[in-house]
C-alpha cells in the first residue's frame, strides 16, 4: 500500500498536533510535510496530499473532501494571529493588501468588511492603507500599528459565532483504523500542550501559554461547524 501523504501547517498554532503526530510514530507510516496554510490547500486540492489541515476556504475547491477529526484550529473570541493591521480606523481604509500565505483569512476579511464593516476598499499588492497578515509573523505586531483587527473576534461580534480557520480533511476514502490512530495522535498532542511551550524560546511581547491553552480552541464542535457553513455561503456571495 502506497503511504498516506499528509500535508500540515508549520505554524505555532499546529505545534501541538506535529507533536502528538511525531509521538505516535504516523510519520513512519506515511509522507509527511509541514507547509504554509496556502500550500496546504493547494496540495488536497491538486492530490499531491491525501490528508491535510486544510484552511475551510479551500474546502470550496476540494469536490469531495471529507472532515476527518474533531479538531481544528479554531477560536471562540479573539485568536491573536489573525490580523487586519493599519495606522488608520478600518472605515478609512480604502486599499488593503492580503496575505499570500492565506486564503481563508483573506475571505474572512473580505466577508468582514462587505458584511460587518460595510466597506468596499479595493484589494492592491503594494503601498496599501492596512494589510491582512497571518500567523507567527503576527506575534507582538499589535502595538507597532495604530489599530489591529483581529478577525475571529470581529467575526463573533459579526455573527455571534466562533470561528474556524482549518480543519483536518482528506480529498478521498481513508481507512477508518487510520483515522483512529490519527485522531489518537491528535489528542495525545494536544494533552501534551505544556511540553511542546516548554520548548518554544519566551518573548516578551507574545504569550505563547495563552495563545496555545486559550486562544486557540481546538475542538471542532457544533457551533464551529455551523460557523463554517455560514462562512461558506457569505464567501459564495462575494
Amino acid at each position: 500500500m502506497n503511504k498516506i501523504k499528509i500535508s500540515a501547517v508549520s505554524y505555532t498554532n499546529t505545534k501541538p498536533f506535529v507533536h502528538g503526530l511525531i509521538h505516535s510514530g504516523i510519520p513512519d507510516k506515511t509522507n509527511f510535510s509541514l507547509d504554509i496554510p496556502s500550500v496546504c490547500a493547494q496540495k488536497l486540492i491538486n492530490n499531491q496530499a491525501d490528508i491535510g489541515l486544510v484552511p475551510v476556504a479551500a474546502l470550496l475547491e476540494i469536490p469531495e473532501y471529507q472532515i476527518i477529526s474533531n479538531y481544528c484550529i479554531g477560536a471562540t473570541g479573539a485568536v491573536d494571529s489573525v490580523f487586519i493591521f493599519s495606522d488608520k480606523p478600518i472605515q478609512e481604509v480604502r486599499s488593503i493588501k492580503l496575505d499570500v500565505q492565506s486564503r481563508t483569512s483573506n475571505n474572512l476579511a473580505k466577508v468582514l468588511l462587505k458584511n460587518h464593516w460595510k466597506s468596499q476598499p479595493s484589494f492592491v499588492e503594494e503601498n496599501a492603507d492596512a494589510f491582512v497578515q497571518i500567523g507567527d509573523r503576527t506575534f507582538g505586531k499589535k502595538d507597532q500599528f495604530a489599530y489591529g483587527y483581529d478577525l475571529a473576534e470581529e467575526w463573533q461580534k459579526f455573527s455571534g459565532l466562533p470561528f474556524v480557520f482549518a480543519v483536518w480533511a482528506s480529498n478521498k476514502e481513508m481507512p477508518e483504523t487510520f483515522i483512529k490512530e490519527f485522531n489518537e495522535a491528535l489528542k495525545y498532542g494536544l494533552d501534551h500542550r505544556m511540553e511542546v511551550i516548554n520548548t518554544i524560546p519566551p518573548r516578551d511581547n507574545f504569550d505563547f501559554n495563552d495563545y496555545l491553552m486559550n486562544k486557540i480552541d481546538y475542538n471542532l464542535d457544533e457551533r464551529k461547524l455551523e460557523a463554517l457553513h455560514k462562512f461558506h455561503g457569505l464567501i459564495r456571495e462575494l
